[in-house]
């Protein structure tokens, strides 16, 4: 759903609007309001943020934040789960986590929703890659597909359950194959 005001919004004006549920994104002058996460997306989008917080998050190395919103490039977008690492997670002068994260993520994680644009979502990972982030996925529940997105905008396609999914090289102790994301939609 695109919402677009009568006159061109600005970023800064943007962010000053109240958040909305299901979030809404500013990309190119427009808002656009994601579709509502179903089940599928769900779970996939918790498992994985889940695996990435036990296996990395403890050492310090990094931490997954599902829907948070990352102001970059002239966007402000909203992935279904952003990695950063540890030393660029934005911090308040308390040393907490800040409220606001004006950097892309390290890792970018898409999970496509049946009423989803794929090219879309693409758009905001390769946004995401052309600012920094070290690789982009998209996981599609339907078509049971992993894209992966490497820095240099290579994309490779994992549809094999056997298949491993490659990771940033700061994620390396995490593994996980095709059939392991799509074991999830059945527990």
């Amino acid at each position: 759903m695109i919402q677009t005001p009568a006159k061109t919004l600005t970023l800064e004006a943007f962010l000053k609007l109240a958040e909305t549920k299901p979030a809404s994104e500013y990309i190119d002058g427009k808002i656009i309001q994601k579709p509502m996460p179903q089940g599928k997306h769900s779970i996939i989008q918790t498992e994985f943020s889940t695996i990435v917080n036990v296996i990395l998050k403890p050492r310090k190395v990094a931490r997954a934040f599902s829907e948070l919103r990352c102001t970059f490039g002239g966007r402000s977008i909203v992935p279904d789960v952003s990695v950063f690492t540890w030393e660029r997670i934005p911090r308040d002068k308390n040393g907490e986590v800040s409220n606001t994260f004006m950097i892309a993520p390290d890792w970018t994680v898409e999970i496509l929703s049946p009423d989803q644009n794929q090219t879309k979502v693409t758009k905001n990972i390769l946004h995401c890659l052309n600012h920094g982030t070290q690789m982009g996925w998209l996981i599609d529940p339907k078509e049971q597909t992993v894209f992966i997105y490497h820095s240099t905008q290579k994309i490779e396609l994992f549809d094999q359950p056997e298949q491993i999914l490659m990771v940033p090289s700061f994620a390396h102790d995490i593994n996980l194959s095709v059939g392991s994301i799509l074991a999830w939609l059945l527990e």
